[in-house]
């Protein structure tokens, strides 16, 4: 496979990090979060990103590669590197996350309650204070399904609040979590707890 044939999109969602589509699937339907690079030792796609300077964060969901800089040098130039060590990823046909990635991850349930009191106790009493609510929908591994509530659904803000604060919060106190998945508005995007199942 060439790699020119392999399409990618970057979409900075911060200074810090920026999320790249790719036009295929990369861990289909599952999703894992490298917190360093000494996590990421067996798993081709996460070793490649890690091998440039200044990455500090790579999350593998399906067809999105989500990372994080700690550099100076801003997306347009680590974004080129990144693109090639995706591209260079997908024509190897390696496996994007090793087994051995999953070892000692807790359980659904763990992460469920984990996250559940994240919720009650630091995001919600902060959100109630402009009427909003943010309902934990489901745990999948280690996908998070949430909801946003009253004065945050429909808020113009509601993607910048989930991406810059509860995120952010609850990859804090719950580091395995990957994927955390707003399910407010069923229509948008790629949502993989509204996909019917295949029969």
């Amino acid at each position: 496979m060439s790699t020119a044939e392999i399409s990618i999109t970057g979409e900075p969602i911060s200074e810090a990090t920026c999320r790249f589509t790719v036009d295929r699937p990369v861990y289909p339907d599952r999703s894992f979060a490298f917190l360093n690079k000494a996590q990421a030792q067996g798993s081709p796609l996460a070793e490649r990103i890690f091998a440039i300077d200044g990455i500090s964060r790579v999350i593998v969901a399906h067809n999105q590669v989500t990372v994080n800089k700690t550099v100076a040098e801003q997306w347009p130039q680590i974004g080129r590197l990144v693109g090639a060590a995706i591209r260079e990823h997908v024509a190897s046909g390696d496996i994007a996350v090793s087994d051995e990635a999953w070892e000692g991850m807790p359980s659904t349930d763990e992460i469920r309650e984990s996250v559940q009191r994240v919720l009650d106790a630091e995001i919600n009493p902060s959100v109630a204070e402009h009427g909003g609510v943010i309902r934990l929908i489901d745990v999948q591994e280690n996908r998070v399904f949430i909801q946003m509530g009253g004065g945050c659904q429909g808020c113009g803000q509601a993607n910048v609040t989930l991406k810059f604060g509860i995120e952010n919060v609850i990859r804090a106190s719950v580091p395995e979590v990957a994927e955390i998945l707003d399910v407010t508005d069923h229509a948008a995007g790629r949502n993989p707890y509204h996909t019917p199942s295949k029969k």
